[in-house]
C-alpha cells in the first residue's frame, strides 16, 4: 500500500508544482507529471534528511513533495531550455 500512495501523493505533487510553476519546457502527461512528483517527495525526503529536518527513515510530506518537485521541475527546465536553443 505504501508504493500506491506514493505514486497518488507524487502525482499530486506533480500537478501542483506544475500549475505553480507552468512554462513551456515542462514534461507533459500523466507519467511524466507522476514521475516529477515522486522525484520531487525522494529529493524533499534526501534534503530534508540531510538538513535535519527529518529524522533517518522518515519521509517528507506533501508540501515538501510539492517543492522538491518544483526544484526538479525548474532544473528539469533549464536542461531542456538549453537543449533546445542548441539545437
Amino acid at each position: 500500500m505504501g508504493i500506491i500512495w506514493t505514486i497518488i501523493i507524487g502525482f499530486l505533487a506533480g500537478v501542483v508544482a506544475k500549475f505553480i510553476m507552468p512554462g513551456p519546457n515542462e514534461p507533459q502527461g500523466f507519467i511524466l507529471t507522476t514521475i516529477l512528483g515522486i522525484i520531487g517527495a525522494v529529493v524533499a525526503t534526501y534534503l530534508g534528511q540531510a538538513l535535519g529536518w527529518y529524522r533517518p527513515g522518515e519521509g517528507a510530506g506533501f508540501i515538501g513533495a510539492v517543492v522538491g518537485a518544483i526544484i526538479v521541475l525548474l532544473i528539469y527546465s533549464l536542461v531542456a531550455g538549453r537543449r533546445r536553443t542548441t539545437i
